[in-house]
């Protein structure tokens, strides 16, 4: 294999010379902008770095490695015939400026699909590598013996030059905020669509692209061409923004209003288009109607930030026109994964521009590209929703429904990528937003992407999708019905991309009570008592209306009641002198739903709807109050307390009969207990109260007792316990209201294990 020839080509006047013998040339743009551009707003002139790769083994087989090269960050590979296809395996990688590093090889597609009357070249879609110095190509015939690779390959790569942008026309949300609209030009200053050729007389379709093909050796300057002289009748609103490139002639066809708002477009000036190298009027549609939209993508890295983006799309144009031959940007649109819009071909966005994006359909479609490759990853969510907002537009300037079909004539014979295949003239029904793949052989826009296009249709054409209540502030929800006193917070969501929604509504029993902006997630509303059904409508940019299921909201503000009041009694557990076992019982009801019951005093707890009592512990000696509240779902609030003191009563205040003895020790209650071993030994306390419990220590070895209240036996009670207690309330009775009573206390004298030993009694007064 040869030294690699590198020729550098311009979009403007050109000087040649020789550096480190390498053939460079390099310009400046006709604006007075430099080659490296000033970062001012305007034309940014772009270069192209080209290389010979000449073919092995019969043909089969190209290679080419270059480890310094001057900097560049898009390149393609082209051949010799427009017409040609490279059936089998293009992959190229590069050194990135200033890190070194060699990149993961990138594959390319084969090429075709595209192309103008005035293509000097086939080739692959242009890949955008990033600033880079080095690079790296390797081509592989399909592997078939009748298979050879094109004649003239070439390398290029595509250096789009620097500079600032501006100018962004049209209306939303993505608009930088640099940018600025574009003011209308002067339609006088426009060149002639129809000049030299017949009014009736549409572009070609041709296997090059879809016009006739120039040798590359008769003209450096793309062939002119000239577009139909038909325009619709109707004309642009007055509110539409103005056109981003100069207008076309009063002949040329209008731009009619849409039944969709216009989008944010970054106008050509607004991404640095140099004019100079692509002067041809733009051609339009035959019949001034845009029967579909053909969505691709650019099969490129995904790697592009998206202030790379204008570089990007600068580098594709370069590459269309310059490398390629043709007249102008191939797509009439371009989305970067961040949503925003960029004005393609040139010709008026609002009019029916013939771009060169779908052999053998151009002249019945617009088409949109995502910049990046999709096969394995779908487009972000703000390029899909702007390819939606985009279509939907430009369809509703003709009003054809985006999530319908469209019957468009094949400009020659083709094959689809699934295999489908017609001849020159036929009608094929296809949808009205379709992948580049449904009319050409071509995996574009690749898997991901395509798998997406019923997503993007059914935003595109609406109504609003997922629209679903998810919640409403200020009610409480039980089981499927929120309950409230009367304002409430409706909160909902939608699948739909909140730029393609005009507003939504909030009704209650089918009435309007609130309006939103296709961008808002809630609105309120003040409810009358009852039962109401709530609903969120969704308007869609096209009219298109849908509602959510019904929710249902009660308004109520009865409150909660205790129909069992709060009451305190003592339960079993560990006395300490900070500490008394206490259970507090209650019954909470509610006319529509109860929420919860919360103790507010003397702690702080929240019980559930259906608890009736809870375990706590009061402070002996000390009168304490015990205050609930009960919550209903509607915020609706019933209060109740109960107040109580538990007293400590020691075992020296009782009467005692038999043989007590006093034992020591600071696990006892005030430092000392009694024990006896003597059967019908006894002790008697007397208290007035509503609830008392009867303190022990308790051992393997401790015996029974018979306890008799108010003269009468109501328990025998086992102190037996395998681990060793004190302090333990291990007998409680409580009566409905405070009165006086008597506990005594009769040792049983059990067998090998007689000994009783208590620490008093505790009554709750």
């Amino acid at each position: 294999m040869g030294r690699p020839r590198y020729i550098w080509g311009t979009a403007a006047v050109v000087t040649a010379g020789i550096v480190g013998g390498l053939l460079l040339t390099t310009g400046s743009d006709q604006s007075g902008n430099d080659a490296d551009g000033d970062g001012k707003p305007g034309p940014v002139t772009s270069q192209a770095l080209t290389a010979e790769l000449p073919t092995t083994e019969h043909g089969t087989k190209a290679t080419l490695k270059q480890e310094r090269t001057e900097p560049f960050s898009m390149l393609g590979i082209t051949w010799s015939d427009p017409s040609a296809r490279v059936e089998g395996t293009i992959e190229a990688r590069t050194r990135a400026v200033g890190s070194g590093q060699w990149s993961d090889w990138l594959r390319l597609d084969g090429g075709g699909g595209q192309g103008e009357a005035a293509a000097r070249r086939g080739g692959t879609e242009p890949a955008w590598v990033g600033p880079s110095d080095g690079v790296e190509v390797r081509v592989t015939a399909g592997g078939r013996t009748s298979d050879r690779l094109p004649a003239g390959l070439r390398l290029d790569m595509v250096d789009p030059g620097k500079g600032a942008t501006g100018a962004a026309s049209g209306t939303g949300a993505m608009e930088p905020a640099a940018f600025q609209v574009d003011a209308p030009d002067d339609p006088s200053e426009s060149p002639d669509p129809t000049e030299g050729q017949p009014a009736d007389s549409p572009p070609a379709e041709t296997p090059a692209g879809d016009d006739p093909t120039t040798d590359p050796a008769e003209s450096e300057t793309p062939a002119e061409s000239t577009p139909p002289s038909q325009a619709p009748s109707s004309s642009a609103p007055a509110s539409q923004p103005p056109s981003t490139t100069p207008s076309p002639s009063a002949t040329a066809p209008a731009g009619p209003p849409s039944t969709a708002p216009r989008p944010t477009i970054v106008s050509r000036a607004g991404w640095g288009a140099d004019e100079s190298i692509s002067p041809e009027a733009p051609d339009y549609l035959p019949g001034g109607k845009i029967k579909a939209v053909v969505v691709h993508h650019t099969a490129e890295s995904n790697n592009y930030t998206c202030a790379d983006a204008p570089a990007v799309v600068r580098g594709i144009y370069a590459y269309h026109v310059k490398q390629l031959g043709w007249k102008d940007l191939g797509y009439n649109f371009l989305v970067d994964k961040c949503g925003t819009v960029y004005e393609g071909r040139k010709g008026g966005v609002d009019r029916p521009v013939m771009g060169a994006h779908a052999y053998g359909f151009n002249s019945e479609t617009t088409g949109i590209s995502v910049l990046g490759t999709y096969t394995d990853v779908a487009p972000s969510d703000a390029a899909l929703t702007s390819v939606a907002r985009i279509a939907a537009w430009k369809l509703g300037q003709y009003g054809v429904d985006p999530a319908g079909t469209a019957t468009l004539t094949a400009g020659d014979s083709g094959r689809s990528y699934a295999g489908k295949t017609w001849a020159k003239g036929a009608k094929l029904s296809l949808p009205a937003i379709h992948g580049h793949r449904d009319g050409f052989n071509t995996q574009c826009p690749g898997n991901a992407y395509y798998a997406k296009l019923p997503t993007v249709r059914a935003w595109a054409a609406g109504p609003v999708t997922g629209l679903t209540i998810k919640s409403v502030t200020g009610a409480g929800l039980s089981g499927t019905t929120y309950y409230t006193k009367a304002a409430i917070t409706v909160n909902w969501a939608a699948t739909t991309p909140s730029a393609l929604i005009g507003k939504y509504e909030l009704l209650v029993d089918g009435q309007p009570v609130a309006t939103a902006a296709g961008t808002a997630t809630s609105a309120k509303a003040t409810l009358t008592l009852g039962s109401h059904q709530v609903q969120v409508r969704a308007t869609h940019q096209s009219g298109r209306t849908a509602t959510s299921t019904a929710a249902t909201v009660v308004a109520e503000t009865t409150a909660p009641t205790f129909p069992t009041k709060p009451a305190l009694a003592l339960r079993a557990g560990t006395v300490s002198t900070t500490a008394v076992p206490v259970t507090l019982s209650w019954k909470a009801a509610d006319n529509a739903a109860l929420k919860e019951v919360r103790l507010t005093a003397p702690a702080a707890a929240t019980y559930g709807p259906t608890a009736t009592g809870a375990g706590l512990t009061a402070k002996p000696g000390a009168a304490t109050t015990w205050s609930l509240t009960a919550y209903d779902l509607a915020g609706n609030t019933g209060t109740a307390t109960v107040s109580g003191t538990p007293v400590i009563v020691q075992e020296t205040a009782a009467t005692k009969t038999g043989t007590w003895t006093s034992k020591s020790s600071t696990s006892y209650l005030g430092g000392a207990s009694y024990t006896s071993s003597t059967k019908n030994a006894s002790l008697t306390w007397t208290f007035t109260g509503r609830s008392v419990a009867w303190l022990v220590s308790r051992a393997a070895t401790s015996g029974q007792a018979d306890i008799y209240v108010d003269g009468t036996k109501a328990a025998t009670v086992d102190l037996k316990s395998a681990t060793t207690k004190y302090r333990d309330a291990i007998w409680t009775k409580t009566w409905p209201t405070s009165a006086k009573h008597t506990i005594k206390v009769v040792v049983v004298g059990t067998a090998g294990r007689p000994a009783v030993t208590t620490d008093g009694i505790v009554y709750l007064k």
